[in-house]
């Protein structure tokens, strides 16, 4: 008698566990997709370096398939270029392109989901991104997406096993910029955020997800409708090299924040009418990391407040500029009405800045006891909370080292990326568990 059939098991049990051993230890084939990876503001790129940097530093081969703007990756994933037209570059935004760049019907369908007031690019990078799997089938295990949630990542998951992060729905922030709009322009962001029926159609059929929060995971369930048994909770890191205190003296007065200036759901209006406020009692200064729309309505605010040449802009500066800059500080602020993790707010506690965040979606879960928490959306309240910690170097300086401790114990990119090979697995398993329940079934 076999030890299969001694133990009452079906014979192949142990060869099949062998099998399962081995292929949990082996490095894997990631194709990592993204429709668009900045590579120095929002959490979309930030997330694509640093996971596929620690990805490949596990021993596993990752090819990075992204259309512009393209991420820098650093030393060990492989960046696969996926152009698309980029018809919302910063330098020319909506841009109608010549005849002589259109390549495919792909591109005639990105210009024309344009002009009606939509946003292609998740659409049409999915399409193009099943067009170059279609082909390398037999060079990956894995394809992780990068909140894509295109109609093509179906098609994929029929091809190979797929892994979805979502950082967080962006059911929110239509509901957020709905909320602020009025009249004609509300009908346009109706219009422009019509990808997220289709976003949470493929979330409900695409497979396990993976997000940075409970929150943003309550989130998911709700405005998604995706089964709780799919939806995995994975923290995102922070990069530890490159933010860390540093030895100058910071900066007196110094207030950072690194937001988006014309998104609502990034609340800088109600950071600068704080800010506005606070500089009636004594003196501060504000940077925002972030670009300033010329007549924009962050533009207008600072005219409106008397705060054009009161606040400072700075964008397109180097990662190491950036950890310096929020180094130096003696407080960062994250004022967002809405975040699903908040990559910023982590980076601002591993400088050991003393931190003032809205108690809004994943921030209270993100920072614990080491920031000062305020209602999102009031001023009032904000400018106090800046206040008290200026007036306050004890104060400051525990919030600091209580930021510092929480950063070692929670946030570190290689946890993240052990944890995602983890659900990489899982998700191989189960598409060779169904395949193999379906050959068992199948007629003789």
């Amino acid at each position: 008698m076999s030890t299969d059939a001694a133990e009452g098991q079906e014979p192949g049990a142990a060869a099949e566990r062998v099998a399962a051993g081995r292929q949990s230890e082996r490095p894997l084939r990631v194709a990592l997709l993204s429709y668009r990876s900045k590579p120095h503001c929002g959490g979309q790129g930030i997330y694509l370096r640093h996971v596929s940097r620690e990805l490949a530093a596990l021993g596993h081969h990752v090819e990075v398939f992204s259309g512009q703007p393209y991420p820098e990756l650093e030393p060990g994933p492989v960046l696969r270029k996926l152009p698309s037209l980029d018809l919302y570059r910063d330098e020319d935004p909506f841009r109608t392109p010549g005849l002589r760049e259109y390549r495919d019907w792909i591109d005639v369908l990105e210009v024309a989901t344009m002009w009606t007031g939509a946003f292609p690019e998740p659409r049409t990078f999915g399409i193009r991104a099943v067009r170059a799997l279609r082909q390398r089938v037999a060079d990956f295990d894995v394809v992780h997406d990068n909140q894509v949630l295109a109609s093509g990542m179906l098609h994929i998951a029929q091809m190979l096993p797929l892994v979805t992060s979502i950082h967080h729905p962006i059911s929110v922030d239509r509901r957020i910029e709905l909320t602020a709009a009025r009249g004609v322009s509300r009908l346009s962001k109706w219009r422009w955020y019509s990808f997220v029926r289709m976003q949470a159609r493929v979330a409900r059929n695409a497979g396990p997800i993976m997000t940075g929060s409970e929150s943003s995971r309550a989130d998911i369930l709700r405005d998604f409708g995706v089964a709780p048994e799919n939806v995995h909770v994975v923290p995102l890191g922070v990069d530890t090299r490159l933010f860390h205190p540093r030895p100058e003296p910071r900066v007196p007065g110094r207030i950072v924040a690194v937001a988006s200036a014309d998104s609502p759901v990034k609340g800088v209006a109600t950071l600068l009418r704080a800010y506005a406020k606070l500089i009636t009692e004594r003196d501060a200064e504000l940077t925002l990391v972030s670009k300033l729309t010329p007549d924009g309505p962050t533009d207008k605010l600072l005219g409106d407040l008397g705060l054009g040449t009161r606040v400072r802009f700075v964008s397109g500066i180097s990662d190491e500029d950036l950890a310096a800059l929020l180094a130096s500080a003696e407080v960062a602020v994250v004022p967002s009405l809405y975040e699903g993790f908040s990559l910023p707010a982590v980076e601002h506690m591993a400088s050991g800045t003393p931190l003032v965040a809205s108690r809004t979606g994943a921030l209270p879960e993100v920072v614990d006891d080491a920031a000062v928490l305020v209602k999102p959306g009031d001023p009032e309240e904000l400018a106090a909370a800046l206040r008290g910690l200026l007036g306050s170097p004890s104060e400051r300086a525990r919030l600091s080292a209580a930021a510092l401790e929480r950063v070692a114990e929670r946030f570190a990119w290689t946890a993240v990326a052990k944890a995602t090979v983890a659900q990489y697995r899982l998700a191989i398993a189960a598409r060779a568990g169904t395949r193999a329940g379906g050959a068992g079934t199948a007629p003789c």
